[in-house]
């Protein structure tokens, strides 16, 4: 376990604080082909329902994506993101409290995503297919999220993967950050995830979550997305048969700990309400480790 480095993310609305408590990012899928829940919230008015029920579980942000970018996936035309997230952005203004991002690898999404209200953008790409995000970000005072991602999504996991994956994950998400620096980003407004399961083998997966403190350093707030992933399925797999994602729940819970005690600020998950639960005993474990003069 790690003392975990407090930061202030401004955003348009508020300031969060990351550090004191893991923040949980709840996951909805407006697309027909995401890996775990895809279609069952392409209807919009089901979508805000969901939004909703994740809040009321407890969840401390809303990531919304109209393209799936699960192992296989195709792209998604940027009319086709807009008509699937913009009509939920629209029915959760001004009912919805907690902050909403936008999970996309546009420049064009995040701009209108952020002008029908999302207040942070979530690139699965870092910047490496549309470097313009960063201006949106910069532009709107929006804070930027830069995963790392080893490839495209449709072959992403058919690749050859790095040899040394620590040494690829923090090259990549170095490049990433320069890219948001140089393009006016400040530093205080940038999150950094290692992107699990984007081009990582099994056993990788594992290995950057026991080297979590070493992304640490490298001084940004780390987000981590283990829920209910295929590597997941495969550990927990029963007769040879990977376990489907709706059975990945305990595999996921213990992720989530792991990422907590490693220095996660946020975890991005689809069952809020267990997770909740997860990240207060994982956060009462890291805190026992403080000076008994931590508040």
């Amino acid at each position: 376990m790690i003392k975990r480095r407090a930061f202030r993310l401004e955003l348009p609305s508020r300031t969060l604080t990351l550090g004191q408590r893991t923040l949980l990012m709840g996951v909805l899928n407006v697309t027909p082909d995401s890996f775990s829940d895809g279609g069952k919230f392409l209807d919009s008015q089901r979508a805000v329902e969901r939004a909703l029920e994740m809040e009321e579980a407890g969840a401390d942000l809303l990531d919304i994506g109209g393209e799936s970018t699960r192992p296989g996936a195709t792209g998604t035309p940027v009319e086709t993101e807009l008509a699937r997230i913009l009509p939920v952005l629209e029915g959760l203004r001004g009912v919805l409290k907690i902050p909403i991002s936008v999970d996309t690898r546009k420049s064009e999404v995040a701009e209108a995503a952020i002008r029908a209200g999302a207040q942070i953008i979530n690139d699965v790409s870092g910047l490496r297919c549309d470097p313009r995000i960063a201006e949106v970000a910069r532009r709107r005072g929006v804070p930027l999220i830069l995963m790392h991602m080893r490839g495209e999504p449709g072959t992403m996991q058919k690749r050859p993967f790095a040899r040394d994956v620590m040494k690829d994950v923090a090259q990549g998400l170095r490049a990433s950050v320069a890219k948001a620096r140089k393009a006016g980003v400040r530093k205080s407004q940038i999150i950094i995830d290692p992107g699990i399961g984007f081009g990582k083998s099994f056993e990788q997966n594992y290995e950057l979550l026991r080297k979590l403190p070493e992304l640490a350093k490298l001084g940004y707030p780390l987000l981590v997305g283990t829920s209910r992933k295929g590597f997941l399925g495969a550990t927990v797999a029963r007769n040879g048969k990977s376990a489907p994602p709706e059975e990945r729940l305990w595999a996921t819970a213990a992720t989530v700990t792991a990422s907590i005690l490693g220095g996660a600020h946020i975890v991005r998950v689809h069952d809020v309400g267990e997770m909740a639960q997860v990240a207060r005993v994982a956060d009462c474990l890291l805190n026992s480790a403080r000076p008994r003069n931590f508040r």
